[in-house]
C-alpha cells in the first residue's frame, strides 16, 4: 500500500472514530433519560435525586459516582469533542508528509500523543466530578446545584478568555505549523512527543470549555455540540483570534444572569 493510499486509510478511520464516539455518547445520554439539552425525564429525575453510593437498579444507566464509569464516559466525551478540533493541525502535518519528511507514523503519533493528554485530562475531571458529588456540589448527573456555582464557573471561565495563559495556549493550537518547525521530531516516536506537547497546550486552551459541563450537566448533548462548534471555530486560521474576547464576554453575561436570575424571579 503507498504512503498516500495509507495516509487516506488514516483520515478515514480518523473520522470514523470521532463518529463512533458521538453514537456512543448518544446512547449513552439516551440511556439516561436525557433530552439533548440534558433534561431528565422519569428516570433521569430518579437519578437525579440519587444520593452517591445508592445503586441505580435494572436498566437505570451507568454508576455517575464511582470513578472508573465516569472516566470512561470523559474519555468518550473528549474523543467526541476534542478530536473535531484537530483536523488543521492534523492537515497541518500532513502538509509536511509531502513537503518534508513527515511519514504516516509520525502522524498517527501526533494524533496518540494528543490523545494521551486528553486522555489524562479525562482522568483529572472525573476525579474532580468525583470528589464534586460526595461533596455536595453537583448532583447525580453533573449539574450544579446551586446558581452562585454555575454562575461562578461561566463568569470564571469568561475570564480565563482574556489572560495570558490562553493567549499562549491558543496561540500554539491556532498554529500548529510553528510549532512543528519549533520541535520537529521524525517517526512514530516523535509524533508522539509533538502530540502530547500539542495535547497540553490544547487542554490549558479548552479546559474550561469542559468544565462548564457542570452548569448544564455533562451529559447535555447539546452543551457538547456547541463547545465542540467553538473550540473548532477557536482553531481555525481566518477566525480563530476573533472568537475568543466575544465569547469571554457572553460568558460573563451568561454568569452574571445566572446569578441574577434568583434575585429577579424571587427563587
Amino acid at each position: 500500500m503507498s504512503a498516500l493510499s495509507l495516509r487516506s486509510f488514516a483520515w478515514l478511520a480518523f473520522f470514523a472514530a470521532i463518529l463512533a464516539a458521538w453514537v456512543v455518547m448518544y446512547l449513552m445520554a439516551t440511556g439516561m433519560d436525557l433530552d439533548l439539552l440534558g433534561r431528565p425525564g422519569p428516570m433521569g429525575e430518579k437519578m437525579r435525586a440519587m444520593q452517591p453510593g445508592m445503586e441505580m437498579g435494572m436498566g437505570g444507566g451507568m454508576a455517575m459516582d464511582r470513578f472508573g464509569p465516569l472516566f470512561a464516559m470523559w474519555a468518550i466525551m473528549m474523543a467526541a469533542m476534542m478530536l473535531p478540533t484537530m483536523v488543521p493541525t492534523l492537515r497541518c502535518y500532513d502538509d509536511l508528509c509531502r513537503s518534508a519528511d513527515g511519514t504516516t507514523a509520525g502522524w498517527l503519533g501526533v494524533l496518540a500523543g494528543y490523545s494521551i493528554a486528553w486522555v489524562g485530562f479525562a482522568a483529572v475531571i472525573a476525579g474532580v466530578q468525583v470528589a464534586l458529588l460526595y461533596g455536595g456540589v453537583i448532583d447525580m448527573l453533573g449539574i450544579a446545584k446551586s446558581s452562585v456555582i454555575a454562575g461562578g464557573l461561566l463568569i470564571v471561565v469568561g475570564a480565563f478568555q482574556f489572560t495570558r495563559a490562553k493567549e499562549v495556549c491558543h496561540g500554539v493550537c491556532h498554529s500548529p505549523m510553528t510549532y512543528f518547525l519549533g520541535h520537529w521530531r521524525t517517526g512514530f516516536g516523535g509524533g508522539v512527543r509533538m502530540g502530547l506537547g500539542l495535547g497540553a497546550f490544547c487542554v490549558g486552551c479548552c479546559w474550561g470549555f469542559m468544565a462548564l459541563g457542570f452548569v448544564g450537566g455533562v451529559m447535555s448533548l447539546l452543551w457538547m455540540g456547541l463547545a465542540t462548534l467553538f473550540m473548532v471555530l477557536e482553531k481555525l486560521p481566518q477566525i480563530g483570534h476573533r472568537v475568543i474576547r466575544p465569547m469571554g464576554v457572553a460568558l460573563i453575561a451568561g454568569g452574571v444572569a445566572v446569578l441574577a436570575a434568583p434575585l429577579v424571579t424571587g427563587g
